[in-house]
């Protein structure tokens, strides 16, 4: 792989930062080590002196007075280093990446802690899109991810999906004004950065086959895509064993997967990871640290030692079991649309994640009838237009989330849009 031919100009003009780079040099170094080198605050400055927290079984996890000075302060920009290599054995153990048996330069697996798999996405897309570049992207798709790439002054391509996520047909069909070859000329305008969500798609539930994944890939060796990975319900697939990752097939170092522990420990926490060639990961820490400097070290130091305790099988166990749970919100949510919305709208029961699309039959757009009407019936969705690649566009659909709702607020909610929909319907009609 040639990395050189996706970064931009900004990514190529970012070096190492001297001081981050003491930083780390300090940290791993000997007790005896003495720095006058560091512009780090003093800890015994901190007004803290320990912490604890406690878990559901009421055990504790103990920041002792070391372990705290430690996690108030500075740490290195691609992590806390036994949370890092912690995280890549998880990768090696759930994806076997391909790309471990290549040399660094040629894109062997690394790793990088990020605020949230948020940051990486928005550090990635600063990183890869120079103004006019064509981005290929699932439609519709996450709105945080386009609010993150509209301002960079690119065309986004959507590509159509179904309950199945991406339809290779459709990106077949968008790449079809290229040719492959294009890839290697400079000057070409051929698409170099393919964006979609493998599993649990939001706002459409959809998760990927194993068929369209391997040839998608496929697909992207032929014309030298770089494929991102947007994996943050991965361990929300409500199946088992999960679904291959692209990381997993990934023979050729093309693939940036970004995992989240938002959905599966804590949203609050802010902390994800991303994994992909190591040129690639060196470039994004160089990203975070002309910006965050790093994650937040206490999240970090407190998140290593609930997994160092759980250890890898201790913390999949937890995951089936925050999978379990909503999957059994999602059995409910269809029930309730099955009893109330049979005739009145469609939608296909997702497999991972936390959201059910609904098509909305006779609604042309659902703007209008659920940011004024549904609000007067007191129930709210999300209109399908929010997730639209293309700004402006009608939608028919709207998204459900079936993630914090009780039941009982699953029931009356989808009762109160069936009634909506009969007016809508007796309007048109009379």
């Amino acid at each position: 792989m040639n990395y050189a031919r996706f970064l931009n100009a900004v990514s190529k003009a970012r070096v190492a930062s001297p001081i981050r780079e003491l930083t780390a040099i300090q940290q791993r170094g000997p007790p005896t080590l003495i720095s006058l080198a560091s512009g780090m605050p003093n800890t015994d400055m901190f007004p803290f002196t320990q912490a604890s927290v406690t878990l559901p079984d009421d055990s504790q996890l103990n920041l002792d007075q070391r372990l705290i000075k430690r996690a108030l302060q500075y740490s290195p920009s691609p992590g806390i280093p036994e949370l890092v290599q912690w995280l890549k054995n998880l990768q090696v153990q759930l994806h076997n990446p391909p790309t471990c048996q290549l040399a660094p330069e040629q894109g062997q697996m690394d790793l990088c802690v990020t605020t949230g798999s948020q940051e990486a996405l928005s550090k990635t897309f600063e990183m890869l899109v120079t103004p006019g570049d064509n981005v290929l992207m699932d439609q519709p798709t996450y709105p945080g991810t386009l609010a993150a790439v509209r301002p960079l002054g690119c065309n986004l391509l959507p590509v159509e999906t179904d309950q199945l996520g991406m339809r290779p047909d459709a990106l077949r069909d968008v790449l079809s004004r290229w040719k492959p070859e294009d890839c290697k000329n400079p000057q070409s305008e051929v698409p170099k950065v393919l964006y979609t969500i493998p599993n649990g798609g939001n706002p459409t539930g959809a998760t990927m086959s194993l068929d369209r994944r391997q040839e998608i890939y496929e697909i992207a060796r032929n014309y030298d895509l770089m494929i991102l990975e947007d994996d943050p319900y991965y361990f929300l697939q409500f199946t088992r064993p999960r679904l291959p990752s692209f990381l997993s097939m990934d023979v050729d170092g093309r693939v940036l997967k970004f995992d989240s522990f938002s959905k599966i420990l804590s949203s609050g926490m802010r902390v994800g990871y991303m994994t992909g060639p190591k040129p690639v990961i060196s470039k994004i820490v160089l990203h975070i640290q002309s910006s965050t400097l790093h994650t937040s070290t206490l999240t970090q130091m407190i998140l290593f030692l609930l997994l160092e305790k759980w250890g890898v099988d201790g913390f999949l166990q937890h995951c089936d079991r925050v999978s379990d749970f909503y999957q059994e919100r999602r059995d409910h949510m269809i029930k309730s649309a099955d009893r109330w919305l049979t005739g009145l709208a469609e939608w296909h029961s997702p497999s991972a994640g936390m959201f059910l699309w609904l098509k909305l039959l006779g609604i042309h757009d659902t703007h209008k009838l659920i940011m004024e009407k549904a609000m007067e019936k007191e129930v709210l969705f999300v209109p399908g237009n929010a997730f639209s690649v293309t700004p402006g566009e009608a939608s028919p659909y709207v998204r459900a989330a079936f993630s914090q709702a009780t039941p009982e607020q699953m029931d009356k909610g989808l009762e109160r849009l069936a009634r909506l929909l009969s007016e809508e319907r007796q309007l048109s009609e009379s």
